[in-house]
Order: structure tokens, then C-alpha cells, then sequence
């Protein structure tokens, strides 16, 4: 598994731990993104996510090494080595699946994982990609049936960007990097007839 590493783009992604969903109700969607912000948010900026019944999607930059070395809480830069912040950032992402995990199976009456051990993650180390992995991220609940437009998905960012207002996504950094607001959309639209075009194909 390739480490994680500061001041790195990425696409991550996991899945259930099995056939079940993660996410049941509208207050765990939430509840993942509140334990997302304390945990995840310190680490690392936020371009996009969505969150889906059984799985959900990221898009990344861990941040500066400055950064991580102080949450580390070392002054010593000397005693801070790739692996100790590999390891710390890691474990932030655990902390996030276990203490979801917890509450869940605690008000589900369940035991055991709920998310698949090593989340996967895919380098982001240009713009077009960076662009494209955002508007997959989002167009998720459509490639999955769950609905037609962006706007009707809640648990992810396109309508929080489209706002320009979040306390998780760098959301003027995202439409700063489309060109402006317009673009974005405009990528987006064009991210469904690619998918709808695909989808005629395959019929």
C-alpha cells in the first residue's frame, strides 16, 4: 500500500466491510462528516467527497510537512522520519473508521469492522485529473441510480462548492482551479452526457 505523504494530491476511496451499508439513515451521513472534519480536516485540505450507502469517495492534499511535523507536536524535526508521518497520518484515518464505527454499531446493535481495513488511494499529480476525479466523485449517485442531477445528491460537495460556503471543502480552490463557477458547472454537465453516452453504449 502506498503511503500516504504530505503535500500530496489524492483519490481515496473505501467500501464496506462486506454486503452492508455503512451509511442507513440521514444522521450517519452526517454524523461521518462531523468525525471527518476533526479528524481528517487538520491533516488534510478537502476538494470533494460523497458519501454513498456503501461507500464514498475523496479528493485530497495532505498537507505541508511544517504542518503535519506540528500536529505531530515535535519540535525536533530531526526525530520526525517519513514513517512516523506516514503512521500518524494513517492513523487519523483510523481514528475516523473506528469512531464511526463504534457509534454505529452501538446504536445498530452490531459487532465488528464496518469498512474495509486499508482504504484505497490513487495519486493526483495533474490538473486534468484533478478536474476529472472531481466530477466522478460527484457523479457518483448518478452512475449508481440514486438520482438524475448533482443537486439532489446531499452527502456530497457540489452543492456546498456551488454555494461557496463549507467547513470542510476548499471551495474557492476548487473553482479557481476549474477557471470560475460557470466552468465548473459546465464540467459537471459534461461529466453526465459522457456518462449517459457510455451508458447507450452498453445497452
Amino acid at each position: 500500500m502506498q503511503p500516504l505523504c504530505p503535500n500530496t494530491c489524492y483519490h481515496i476511496f473505501n467500501h464496506s466491510n462486506g454486503f452492508e451499508n455503512v451509511f442507513l439513515e440521514d444522521k450517519n451521513f452526517w454524523y461521518f462528516l462531523e468525525k471527518y472534519n476533526k479528524y481528517i480536516v487538520p491533516i488534510a485540505e478537502t476538494y470533494s467527497y460523497c458519501l454513498m450507502p456503501n461507500h464514498f469517495h475523496l479528493v485530497v492534499r495532505i498537507r505541508k510537512w511544517e504542518v503535519i511535523k506540528q500536529l505531530i507536536n515535535n519540535s525536533n524535526s530531526e526525530n520526525i522520519d517519513d514513517n512516523k508521518i506516514e503512521k500518524f497520518l494513517s492513523k487519523q484515518f483510523a481514528n475516523l473508521f473506528s469512531s464511526y464505527t463504534q457509534a454505529f454499531n452501538k446504536i445498530y446493535n452490531r459487532k465488528g469492522s464496518l469498512f474495509i481495513k486499508n482504504f484505497k488511494r490513487q495519486i493526483i499529480d495533474n490538473k486534468q485529473q484533478f478536474i476529472n476525479t472531481i466530477v466522478y466523485t460527484h457523479r457518483n449517485p448518478i452512475h449508481h441510480g440514486f438520482c438524475e442531477n448533482y443537486e439532489d445528491w446531499k452527502y456530497t460537495s457540489y452543492n456546498a462548492i456551488l454555494g461557496q460556503e463549507s467547513e470542510i471543502v476548499e471551495t474557492k480552490k476548487v473553482i479557481d482551479t476549474f477557471g470560475d463557477l460557470l466552468i465548473f458547472i459546465e464540467q459537471h454537465q459534461k461529466g453526465i452526457e459522457k456518462f449517459n453516452q457510455t451508458t447507450e453504449l452498453e445497452i
